[in-house]
């Protein structure tokens, strides 16, 4: 069975390029983007910042690698950014802000709905004392993975960015998924980004490109975070092959997500409908729907899984008894059915 036969519902960064997009990259004129003169590389960073609402952008290999050069560019080492305790940035790029950027993260509690509370956020703000680190990023993360692919909307992110500059604080948003936020309410894109001093997107998810996310922010910052990459090994020489892929995403997928929102939304309803399965985010904000089987007793995720695998269906677990299921590009209205008939038959 090929990939491409597979119903992959693990993740949306398991979509693969379009035959556009490989026709893009096959055609791509390149030069060396380290001198910064690979012309679809230069395009792609000028599409995303004006897509974004910023004064520039920069191709970056992966969303973590933004992250952190954002990090590198907004902090020195010894400096705190405060950031939500299930962020992605936290529980899973490796520890890179403290090991690499040098920059202790200071978590406060993520509410269900993915929001800081803004009386912890300012709580945790540090005063003007030798004995403290300084206070100098906040972090956010929209749409929020571990709170159920919840999204930030645009008065909470206008509070935040009053906040961190009454403090003297910069914003970063961590945007993988900023594209679904959008869709999910309805709005361009840049307003979204509006309140951040800076903000990475995602081309690898959702838009379903095979490689590489932008940073995006001032010039002046862009020129910091080009220094970063540097340092982080980033620099990608001929990479117009693969920011091809990432103009093809903006112009083509940016725009479709509500999409994949819409099935998520029927697959959730289909499993809450089967006697066993508990559907722990009933209306998705986005495209993942979140699972419990019940009653509790001997974990059954892994035979879940590996049942699903001998009917094409590619499934992860989160825990010995709850599942995540991510509808993309490549999973169409037949899928979802097939999906919901095979959780039916097995629970």
């Amino acid at each position: 069975m090929t990939d491409m036969n597979w119903i992959d519902l693990r993740s949306d960064t398991v979509t693969q390029p379009t035959a556009a997009m490989r026709r893009a990259m096959a055609e791509a004129e390149v030069g060396d983007d380290v001198f910064g003169d690979d012309p679809t590389v230069n395009r792609l960073e000028a599409m995303a910042a004006a897509r974004l609402g910023k004064q520039a952008a920069l191709f970056v290999a992966s969303g973590t690698m933004g992250n952190l050069a954002a990090a590198l560019a907004h902090c020195r080492r010894g400096d705190e950014a405060i950031l939500g305790d299930r962020a992605h940035q936290v529980m899973f790029e490796a520890g890179g802000m403290a090991a690499l950027a040098g920059v202790q993260p200071r978590t406060v509690p993520n509410q269900p709905d993915g929001k800081l509370a803004l009386e912890a956020i300012e709580a945790a703000i540090r005063g003007d004392d030798p004995h403290y680190p300084r206070s100098r990023l906040i972090c956010l993360e929209n749409t929020h993975n571990l709170c159920w692919g919840a999204v930030l909307p645009l008065d909470y992110l206008g509070s935040v960015g009053e906040l961190a500059a009454r403090h003297g604080l910069k914003l970063h948003i961590d945007g993988a998924r900023i594209f679904n936020a959008a869709a999910a309410l309805g709005v361009p894109v840049a307003q979204l980004a509006s309140a951040a001093d800076s903000i990475t997107f995602c081309l690898s998810k959702g838009l379903c490109a095979p490689v590489g996310s932008l940073l995006c922010g001032s010039t002046e910052f862009i020129e910091q975070a080009r220094r970063a990459r540097k340092i982080l090994g980033g620099g990608m020489r001929q990479a117009g092959v693969l920011a091809a892929a990432g103009i093809v995403a903006l112009e083509q997928h940016a725009d479709r997500l509500s999409e994949d929102h819409d099935r998520a939304q029927r697959l959730a309803e289909g499993l809450a409908q089967i006697a066993g399965i508990q559907v722990l985010n009933p209306q998705p904000a986005t495209n993942m729907v979140y699972l419990r089987f019940e009653p509790d007793g001997a974990p059954v995720s892994a035979e879940v899984i590996k049942r699903a695998a001998q009917h094409g269906i590619r499934l992860t677990g989160r825990g010995d008894r709850e599942m995540r299921l991510v509808t993309h590009y490549w999973i169409d209205d037949a899928a979802v059915a097939k999906v919901i008939d095979f959780f039916a038959g097995v629970v």
